[in-house]
Parts: C-alpha cells; structure tokens; sequence
C-alpha cells in the first residue's frame, strides 16, 4: 500500500505538516508497513517557504523588516541548498494577520518590507527568487516594496510616496536612479493562484479590499489609484502592470513584479508540486489524500487540492479529499479529479471548537482510520 499525502494547510488550525502526520497516523493504524509520502502543499500563501524547503532542502533566515504599519518586525524568509535561491511569503512581511483588526486599513498599509526583505536576500547572495502571493494587507500596487529596493515615486511637492495605497492617488514623477545593481542579475518566478485583473469590478480593490479593511467609499478610491498608477507607470515609464490575469494579486503585487522586474506568473500549488516531483511519486500510488479547512465551489478556481487532483487523474490514482466543511457545492471536484470527500467533523460542533489544533488532528486521523478500515474490507474480498 502507497499512499501519497498532498493536503493544504487548515487556515487558523493546522499546518500542511501537521495535517499530513495525522492523516499517515490513521493510515498507519490499519496498514502500519504502508508506504506514506508526504507532500507538503501550499498556493503561494501561508506554508510556502515550508513546503518549498521540504521539497528541495534550505534554511531559514529572519531579518528586521518594516510591518505593513511601517512598524519594525521581524520576519523569515527560506535560502535553498543551492545558496542562490531564495522564497518570500508576501504574507510574512505585510500580511493581514500582521495587522490587528481594528488597524485594517489598505489606504495605508504598505509593502515596503517585502522590498527591504528582497534586498536582504540580494546583499546574502541569492539572485534567484520564487514569491509567494497571498494574504497581504496591502493595495498599494508594491509601490512600497519598489520604494525599498532603490525606485523613487514622488508626489507634486517632491516628497516620497509610497505610503499604502492612497500615494497612488498623487504619484507624479519617478526615478531609477537609486535601483539595486544586482537586481539586474535576478529572477523572478511568482507563486500566485489569484487570477485578478489590476482595476475594475473584478479588480484588487473591489475583490479583496473589503476584507483587508476598506469601507465603500476606499474602494473607489483604491481602484481609481491603481487605474491612475498604471496609466502613469505606462505613459511615463513605458512599463505595463496592468492586462493580464494576476496583475492584482496581492493588492496589485503581481502587476510590479512582472511590470517593474520581470517577474513570471505561475501557480504556487504547480510550482510546489513539480519541485516536490509529485507527479513521479504518482507512479506506483495507491490512494492520494489531499484537501484543505473548506472544499467548496471555489475549490475549483485554482486552490492547491484541485491542482493535486487534476494531475492524479491523468495517472488513474484514486484521490480523497478530507476537509472541516464539505459545501453541497463541492461536488463538482468529482467531476475534477477527486474520487469522494469527506468531512472530519463527526458530531455537532462549534467553529471555535472545530478549529481547535487538538480537534483537527483528532478528526483528521479518526476519519482516515475509518476510510482506511473500509478500504481494508474491499481488499479482503
């Protein structure tokens, strides 16, 4: 018996380590000499760096950054075996967690530790780099992260503007003048599943702003600052961040890392999966358990479990996907590579109970114990 574990992680409960060693606990109490990969998952958000470095070997390194309330903090980022190549979470450095509830505000909040990081990366060697999307805080277009790495945007008066995302409402003239040499020698490949456009209905700010603290009335204006920078960027740059799918990841991140650095766009889960070779590992599987806190409709636009099911199906391997909540919605994943789902959740139960780490393994070895008990049945046949 081979059993390949691909799970995300269980947003504000487990990681995709700790998960994937409760799912091989319940496996291992009905077959204890199975043969169990793990596959650390990620899409580009929290876990990233981890699965990364799981799946090629490196260390980590923690620097003083600037928060995204232009706050000191202290955040890590992952160099890999080869000394050259380093991973990023966009989330570490200005992520929504890193601001209390009460201070969400993306008119302010600022990506310019995410350039000081990048830079901390260049002086320690790396010219090599894998970013990851997701969970920021910010809509400010990585006007700050540029800031940070030697780019200079000024408003009318001369005064530097990179301050969250209302400086993009006054952005008048920029310099190069003061750009890190080095970045010259770097790449850029860019972990993102968010598939947004820059500006507009189904833009960075009215998709994602709300939730990192906007009222109605932000929104237009963060929309409108992004419509403007990207017409300035374009018009007095020559440089484009904007017209393609991913340009407002990350509060518009995706459209200046690919405008201003060269940055490829390429999904975090399909990044992970072919550096964790996965698709080998498929060979001689059995079983493929993959999930994450919540399968639902939205599954299927891309999230990492889907990414693990499409690429089982194309080698016939049989997937179970274990989750909190299972949506009615969701039965569309059978349709896309998922064999059944299942929800750990035995009993009425309340959500803060539920998201409970202690809770979470529990359900999760329990349930694959009983799967794996029924499996146990088939075969005995």
């Amino acid at each position: 018996m081979k059993v390949i574990i691909a799970i995300d992680s269980f947003k504000g409960s487990l990681s995709s380590t700790e998960g994937s060693k409760a799912v091989a606990a319940g496996i291992r109490e009905i077959y204890p000499s199975a043969n169990i990969e793990i596959v650390p998952l990620a899409d580009g958000g929290e876990g990233t760096v981890d699965a990364i470095i799981a799946a090629c070997g490196g260390v980590r390194r923690t620097v003083a950054v600037t928060g995204p309330l232009m706050e000191p903090i202290h955040a890590t980022y992952g160099v890999l075996s080869d000394g050259k190549t380093a991973v990023i979470e966009t989330a570490a450095v200005c992520g929504l967690p890193l601001v209390p509830f009460d201070k969400r505000n993306p008119m302010i909040t600022t990506s310019y530790g995410l350039g000081e990081m990048i830079a901390d990366a260049v002086f320690q060697g790396c010219r090599h780099f894998i970013i990851g999307l997701g969970g920021s805080a910010t809509n400010d277009a990585g006007i700050g992260m540029l800031q940070a790495l030697g780019f200079r945007f000024q408003d009318q008066s001369g005064d530097s503007a990179y301050i969250g995302g209302q400086s993009l409402l006054h952005v008048h003239a920029a310099d190069a003048g003061g750009l890190l040499p080095e970045l010259k020698e770097c790449t850029f490949t860019i972990a993102c599943d968010v598939r947004i456009d820059l500006y507009g209905s189904e833009g960075a700010a009215y998709i994602f702003a709300p939730q990192k603290g906007a009222d109605p009335s932000m929104v237009k204006l963060l929309d409108h600052g992004l419509r403007r920078f990207a017409a300035f960027c374009l018009s007095e740059l020559g440089v484009q961040i904007n017209g393609f799918p991913g340009a407002g990841a990350a509060g518009g991140l995706g459209g200046a890392f690919t405008g201003f650095l060269n940055g490829r766009l390429q999904s975090g889960a399909g990044l992970i999966l072919e550096l964790a070779k996965f698709e080998e590992k498929l060979k001689d599987a059995n079983f493929v358990i993959s999930g994450e806190g919540r399968l639902d409709g939205q599954t299927q636009m891309g999230k990492a479990p889907l990414g693990v099911a499409e690429i089982a199906r194309k080698h016939g391997v049989p997937v179970l996907g274990l989750a909190g909540t299972v949506t009615e919605e969701a039965s569309v994943l059978n349709s896309n590579g998922f064999t059944s789902l299942f929800s750990i959740i035995r009993s009425p139960i309340t959500l803060d109970e539920a998201m409970k780490k202690e809770q979470a393994m529990k359900g999760l070895r329990e349930t694959t114990v009983q799967l794996f008990r029924l499996i146990r049945a088939i075969e005995r046949q």
